[in-house]
């Protein structure tokens, strides 16, 4: 986003009397014909090419505080022709804002951006990606024969940088069909077609080389991988499978250049097609709604919980009267299962969730406790607008309180809250637990992030109020035989859990050092 080595040997002939094995037979395909490339793709891209179109907006940019422009002018179109200005337009941009320039550098301009799409059905139904036309004063469409047609947003939908528009045409146009991405298996051949750095139609041909990527762009990551060449301008283009249908939307790829080295990622048509329907016949998305916040299962998180694996989604707040909350799900709790689907990685279930009909019952196995149980859950429906939380405020830089009690344990200074604890550490009223008021360097508490101002509101399930409970409650886990405790975390206003040894790190000895190793660090 290998080194094959053969190894070479004579072996001498030996005369036995015992009978010599039957040699052994290569592996072979079981249809040979199906895994053949085609003498040329021609035909094919001759059928799908007319239902390819470029994308191009218009924005208007206001002037920022120092009377400059709100972006670099490196905003021009993917074109070939505007690359020699660049540079020039960039230096001219840092002496304006530097120099205070006046003149038309206080007034709104026109900023321009180029991207691909396709055509869904004969009437004018347009699919690209969010982040092409986001923001836009104007879309513009063009055809493969030059036909322009001014475009207008049907919906859009930043979660899965998915698009709809519209334009209409008097005839009927070339359309494509949506495939069955979940069909596709790495190695399968795949063609994708677009608008490249402002080239006009392009065509590329590559592989899936990986399935259900997440690459931390939304909720519901679970990108096609392929190494089809992409590039800057073929986003919301289609990606192909052989037979000719869609079965990815380009949309991003990994590069320390910014042009294709054959990582690029598309979203597939199985997460694409509930969007796109629900865009067409409202103009917006409707998803299902839990009420829960959730963090991965780490091996250790995994371990100090008694699961056998690290599977399922760690529930980290309940919101209150959520038909999760109705439920009886809290915090701490795993929920491995929901509505017969399997939840193996915890970013499954946002996406599985989002698809439930709302209002459905659904089942949804939950362990606690070192037991599973199941409860029923009244799926309902989430609230778009709400704003997502921030969780990266910074930590508090206020100096250590040297008359603040405190005990140690595991390396953490902790302290109960009292009030005065609270406004040093600017935790605040209703947060229960123990206040980490310092860390010692070099401990496992500091590696894995724990930090001044944290709370430990409870370990493995149990409330912590005193340090007298942290410490009996470590104590509890390694009586269980359990290498690693989960400790709750609350840091402004937001909740993790994070797992720490259940037995603390002896110092090492100066001949030791060398040998010490990295420790593993939770996923977070």
């Amino acid at each position: 986003m290998k080194h094959l080595i053969k190894h070479t040997c004579i072996i001498a002939a030996l005369t036995l009397t015992m009978a010599a094995p039957a040699a052994a037979e290569p592996v072979k395909p079981a249809n040979p014909a199906a895994y053949e490339t085609p003498p040329s793709l021609a035909d094919l891209v001759d059928k799908l090419s007319p239902a390819v179109v470029n994308v191009s907006t218009t924005q208007k940019q206001k002037p920022n505080a120092q009377g400059g422009q709100a972006t670099p002018f490196g905003d021009l179109p993917d074109a070939p022709e505007f690359e020699p200005f660049r540079e020039f337009f960039d230096q001219l941009q840092r002496g304006q804002n530097g120099g205070g320039g006046g003149g038309r550098n206080n007034e709104d301009r026109e900023v321009y951006s180029l991207g691909s799409g396709f055509i869904m059905d004969a009437t004018g139904y347009i699919i690209t990606n969010n982040h092409v036309i986001e923001q836009a004063s104007e879309i513009n469409v063009t055809l493969s024969d030059n036909t322009k047609y001014k475009a207008k947003l049907v919906g859009s939908d930043k979660k899965t940088d998915l698009a709809l528009l519209k334009i209409e045409a008097k005839k009927d146009l070339p359309f494509v069909t949506l495939g069955d991405s979940d069909a596709m298996r790495v190695g399968d051949w795949v063609i994708a077609i677009g608008n490249p750095y402002g080239l006009g139609g392009s065509v590329t041909q590559g592989i899936i080389s990986a399935r259900q990527r997440s690459i931390n762009a939304g909720p519901f990551d679970d990108f096609l991988q392929t190494d089809a060449p992409i590039n800057r301008g073929n986003s919301g283009g289609p990606l192909f499978n052989m037979k000719g249908e869609v079965i990815g939307i380009n949309t991003a790829i990994f590069s320390p250049s910014g042009g294709s080295i054959g990582i690029g990622f598309a979203v597939p048509t199985s997460l694409a097609k509930t969007v796109i329907n629900q865009l067409k016949e409202s103009g917006h998305t409707t998803r299902g709604w839990l009420g829960v916040k959730i963090q991965e299962v780490s091996d250790e998180a995994a371990e100090s919980l008694g699961l056998g694996k690290s599977e399922g989604a760690l529930i980290l707040e309940v919101t209150k009267d959520s038909p999760a909350d109705k439920a009886g799900i809290k915090a701490g709790d795993v929920i491995t299962a929901f509505d017969s689907k399997d939840i193996s990685e915890m970013r499954f279930l946002p996406r599985i969730v989002a698809e439930t009909k709302i209002g459905k019952k659904v089942d949804v196995t939950y362990w606690r406790n070192n037991a599973s149980k199941t409860t029923q859950i009244v799926v309902g429906k989430l609230d778009e607008s709400e704003d997502e939380a921030d969780n990266t405020a910074p930590a508090s830089e206020k100096p250590k309180d040297k008359g603040m009690p405190t005990e140690v344990v595991m390396g953490m200074h902790v302290t109960p809250l009292n009030q005065p604890v609270r406004d040093a550490l600017n935790v605040e009223a209703g947060v229960e637990g123990v206040a980490i008021s310092d860390v010692d360097s070099g401990t496992e508490a500091s590696k894995r992030g724990l930090r001044r101002g944290d709370v430990i509101a409870d370990v493995n399930g149990t409330v912590v109020k005193e340090a007298k409970d942290l410490q009996k409650a470590f104590a509890d886990a390694r009586g269980k035989g359990r290498k690693y405790a989960m400790l709750k975390i609350i840091r402004h206003k937001e909740t993790a859990y994070v797992t720490l040894p259940t037995e603390e790190e002896k110092a090492a000895k100066p001949d030791d050092q060398k040998e010490a190793q990295h420790p593993h660090r939770d996923k977070k």
